[in-house]
């Protein structure tokens, strides 16, 4: 038992590191690589550091209205998880705290989004925005994104909360809290592991988001990173360093978030799910 144990331990170290080469790799070629000058990306070996490395691919991208794509990028992405956070609060609150019909009929109604392809819908979700004229602006990404960010996000918030001792409840009701002043300062004070979760799931989400940007917008002037890089590909097409140059800098902010968050975003992922 003791052999088979040690060989199973083996055997997952080595699975991790192989793992951890597979997701590594990729971004040390992408970050080596928009070090290179154009005319070393085709003469050095890809996977060795170049030997003189140069910032002409990031000073290109920055040339061309990056921090104007950044810049809207982070208003969408900042505007609809405060969104997604303040309501999913309150409205995950209700249905732990109520558990009622009515608070059960909301949740399950809400649990229903979580069965619609975002793909599925994206032609009606085109038309309202056209329609109650949001079309190419900023407002008519933020929306969308805030919609279909709620349904996992009070999924978590809902698992977490009911992990909160009832006594607790209790005990904020003797002392005369109501439940605004039992949600601000109880509930959200013991979530805050969740909903740092749900922040930074959602960020990832909403500043990695294509399929929104792409059908929504149409001008340079609302446009995000993800549709930004798309056209960089177009304007770079042989000017490989340049268009990792923009894939890293796009990718830097989110990539700390997540590094910062990740031991909460685990705790959060699977807070209440063993009962």
């Amino acid at each position: 038992m003791r052999r088979r144990s040690a060989l199973g331990d083996y055997l997952s170290g080595a699975l991790g590191w192989v793992w951890l080469l597979i997701v590594v790799l990729p971004i040390y070629y992408i970050v080596i690589t928009s070090l290179r000058s154009q005319s070393s990306f085709y003469s050095e070996n890809p996977l060795v550091p170049t030997k003189n490395p140069s910032l002409r691919a990031y000073i290109s991208v920055f040339q061309n209205d990056f921090w104007h794509y950044f810049l809207n990028t982070m208003i969408v992405t900042v505007s609809a998880v405060a969104v997604i956070l303040v309501v999913c609060v309150m409205v995950s609150f209700y249905i732990v705290r109520r558990r009622n019909r009515w608070s059960n009929l909301t949740y399950s109604t809400i649990l229903l989004g979580l069965g619609i392809p975002l793909q599925a819908v994206i032609i009606p979700v085109y038309y309202l925005v056209i329609q109650i004229g949001l079309y190419d602006t900023l407002l008519g990404l933020i929306l969308p994104s805030i919609a279909f960010g709620i349904p996992v996000t009070v999924m978590i918030l809902v698992n977490f909360m009911r992990d909160i001792p009832d006594e607790l409840f209790d005990s904020m009701s003797v002392d005369g809290a109501n439940d605004w002043k039992t949600l601000w300062r109880l509930v959200v004070p013991l979530s805050k592991p969740a909903i740092m979760t749900v922040g930074i799931y959602q960020a990832l989400q909403v500043w990695n988001g294509f399929l929104f940007p792409l059908v929504l917008t149409q001008s340079s002037e609302v446009r995000v990173l993800t549709l930004s890089l798309w056209n960089y590909q177009g304007q770079y097409t042989s000017d490989i360093p340049a268009i990792l140059a923009a894939v890293t800098m796009s990718a830097l902010p989110i990539l700390v978030a997540y590094v910062f968050g990740r031991k909460q975003m685990v705790a959060g992922m699977t807070a209440g799910f063993t009962k």
